[in-house]
């Protein structure tokens, strides 16, 4: 399905599914709770998942030890964060809850250097974390006292910026090296974060009194595009052009929310947001660089593989999912969180 297309139509394709996802957030508040927007994007992302494990004739994970890490794992990369942008965009703007989310490598850089023995930061990556913070003060208006910006909304869009690269620090230290497919792995960490929402939905939201057309809509675009089809879109990129260049995505997210949110949603736009946005991404750019390994070392590597380049997974992001920590080496990596 996800071949039919050039890479570079597909490409587009998840930008515009990833970029709209906060637009669907803000609609489908306006006919349900955040909890139930969340939970219905949980169920049809999950459901999408389903059918492609069904049409590869895969199964889920099985062990209660495994299945209690992917319950880890969908709280911390699905449920709390999907949640949390879900919340804040009930007080802030859908573009700014889009800038926010492309925040996540900076803290994946801060963490790892607390929490990864073998991420060390060079002064590039750490003048890109500087860098970024300071576009973040720049799009909030810090010089202004935050003035016009709800500061417990931008607050819990930036909270759930953070869940990603916390949820990735935990896949890769207890979920790295499974026999496992990512296909079968994640579909079993939505499932778990679909029961996690259940929960919290059922004890905290009444009952919907209807069935509204345009959230209703826009929840199961959500769902079944943004969580579930878009898994599968960046996974086929990955495997045909490099992490790489899939990465490329997170980039154009924040673009893509902010005209969506202004053009469809009329949203307003001051002229700290864009440049703002702008420097967050130069900074989040610089610390996804890496130093690049000495000449010698490149030729052994190329030996040891035939002169032929390995591809390497990264993960699903989005509003998540979307910008994410850089990916660990294709032989830890473990299963790919649907974040977006």
């Amino acid at each position: 399905m996800t071949t039919l297309l050039d890479w570079r139509a597909r490409f587009a394709v998840l930008s515009l599914i990833w970029g709209f996802s906060f637009l669907f957030m803000k609609v489908g508040n306006e006919g349900y709770p955040p909890l139930q927007v969340t939970l219905g994007r949980m169920v049809f992302g999950t459901l999408v998942l389903a059918v492609a494990l069904s049409a590869r004739r895969q199964g889920l994970p099985r062990g209660i030890g495994l299945w209690a890490r992917l319950a880890v794992a969908g709280l911390l990369l699905n449920a709390l964060p999907f949640s949390l942008f879900a919340y804040s965009e009930l007080r802030i703007p859908s573009e700014l809850a889009g800038i926010c989310n492309a925040t996540s490598p900076l803290w994946g850089m801060l963490l790892s250097m607390v929490a990864l023995s073998e991420d060390r930061p060079t002064r590039r990556r750490l003048a890109g974390l500087g860098l970024g913070f300071l576009g973040v003060l720049t799009v909030l208006g810090a010089w202004q006292g935050f003035h016009g910006i709800d500061p417990e909304g931008a607050l819990m869009a930036l909270a759930a910026s953070l869940c990603y690269p916390i949820g990735w620090i935990w896949v890769r230290r207890t979920l790295a090296n499974r026999s496992e497919s990512h296909l079968s792995l994640t579909a079993g960490q939505l499932l778990c974060g679909t029961a996690w929402t259940l929960i919290a939905a059922v004890a905290v939201t009444p009952m919907p009194h209807g069935v509204p057309l345009a959230p209703t809509l826009s929840i199961a675009a959500l769902g079944a595009l943004g969580t579930g089809f878009a898994f599968l879109l960046q996974y086929g990129l990955v495997a045909e052009v490099g992490p790489t260049t899939a990465q490329m995505v997170t980039y154009l997210v924040p673009v893509i929310a902010t005209v969506a949110g202004v053009v469809l949603l009329g949203e307003s736009l001051s002229w700290n947001t864009p440049v703002g946005a702008l420097v967050v991404l130069a900074g989040a750019a610089l610390t996804q660089t890496r130093p690049r390994p000495a000449k010698h070392v490149q030729r052994v590597e190329r030996a040891e593989r035939g002169g032929v380049a390995e591809p390497k997974g990264v993960p699903a992001s989005g509003p998540a999912p979307v910008p994410i920590p850089a990916p660990a080496p294709a032989e830890e990596r473990p299963a790919t969180p649907a974040t977006t």
